[in-house]
């Protein structure tokens, strides 16, 4: 999956899967993703937006929002989703120190 998404980012376009994705597809992209986008966070100092991630990472920003619910680390305030997790809360994931935000 990684050197799809590496090509994309120097194509300057975005990837995504084809659809419809199996459970196993899913679950390896999600993955995948999940991957990605934790590193990232971990790293980043300051706010990052949907479209700022997608840009880095050649992710669909569909795909981005999906996997950052599932993850418990976005919300919805005041019309538009609001990614909420501090760096030092991005370890790896355990479902008894969800949310960080709180």
């Amino acid at each position: 999956m990684d050197p799809a998404y590496e090509l994309s980012k120097k194509e300057g376009k975005v990837g995504t899967p084809e659809r419809p994705l199996s459970d196993l597809g899913l679950l390896s992209y999600r993955g995948y993703w999940t991957r990605v986008l934790l590193d990232i966070l971990k790293k980043r100092k300051g706010n990052i937006s949907i479209k700022e991630l997608s840009d880095m990472t050649a992710i669909k920003a569909e795909n981005i929002l999906t996997t950052l619910q599932s993850l418990e680390l976005i919300q919805y305030r005041k019309g538009q989703h609001v990614i909420c997790a501090r760096p030092q809360g991005l370890g790896s994931p355990s479902k008894s120190s969800w949310p960080w935000w709180s």
